[in-house]
């Protein structure tokens, strides 16, 4: 039986990071391959032009397959793409705005939900570092890349020991106190400046951190990435949003999968009283 979809109005996924070591492609293939949605907002640094620059990138099948998953949502669903360039793919400013193929290309969207209307950024422009500083910021992601190494070799440790999965990048966000202040005021300069312009709400990524909390009165949304969290915001049927974690999102899966199951099922056997075999 071929496994279900889940539907929702709108899917936001943002830091899939392309081309880079971390990226979990696998993971983020087989969650855009099992939705179904009205509009797919890619929320910047979808492709890592960063590390495809450097010996430590690469490009494979699985990446391509990515971009024609999405392209086929367009094509075969009616599913209106929207892509917002991140500082990773920044490579994009030269032709903003753009559209082709039933995707259109820019660096901000406005979010027409039932709730009001959310301002959609990747969020690196209001990123000190990553816009006046860009080698600091070039520097960091080399480090950044060098922990995410250091992670997979402990989880594999982990894994063999029997453990569960440990993000050390996680743990770092959480106890340093630097890094605690950085993503605190990263939120507040978004908060702020979605209220300045009269928005519901603001939706983003780029810190790799997931979020969806209510900040004075502005509804603020972070995808996280799908490099550790692997978790993305979907806008359902009635208005409401989510940040939905893989793991959840596979558990509903097998919950859709097995109520199609079972009233094919039933179906079955109400066929067979009716005909009376």
């Amino acid at each position: 039986m071929k496994r279900p979809k889940l539907k929702f109005r709108s899917v936001i996924v943002s830091d899939v990071h392309l081309g880079a070591p971390g990226c979990r492609i696998d993971e983020v293939n087989h969650f855009l391959k099992h939705i179904k949605c009205k509009r797919l907002i890619l929320n910047g640094d979808i492709i890592d032009s960063w590390q495809l620059k450097r010996r430590s990138g690469y490009w494979s099948r699985k990446h391509s397959q990515f971009i024609k998953i999405v392209l086929n949502k367009v094509v075969k669903d009616d599913t209106k793409v929207i892509y917002l360039r991140g500082n990773h793919d920044d490579i994009l400013d030269r032709f903003l705005p753009i559209s082709f193929a039933g995707v259109f290309v820019t660096d901000k969207y406005v979010l027409r939900s039932a709730q009001g209307d959310y301002l959609v950024v990747h969020g690196d422009i209001f990123d000190a570092i990553t816009t006046h500083l860009k080698w600091l910021a070039k520097l960091g992601d080399i480090g950044y890349n060098w922990l995410l190494k250091i992670n997979r070799y402990y989880n594999a440790y982990r894994a063999w020991r029997g453990k569960p999965y440990y993000s050390l990048s996680a743990r770092i966000k959480a106890k340093v106190k630097g890094a605690v202040s950085f993503i605190s005021s990263f939120e507040e300069t978004l908060v702020d400046i979605a209220r300045q312009r009269n928005f519901k709400g603001v939706i983003c990524g780029h810190i790799h951190t997931a979020a969806d909390k209510d900040m004075n009165g502005v509804h603020y949304l972070n995808s996280g990435d799908w490099v550790e969290s692997l978790t993305a915001i979907v806008e359902h049927t009635d208005g409401r949003f989510e940040v939905i974690e893989y793991a959840e999102f596979l558990r509903r899966l097998d919950q859709k999968a097995q109520q199609r199951a079972l009233k094919a099922q039933l179906r079955e056997q109400q066929l067979a009283l009716a005909t009376g075999q």
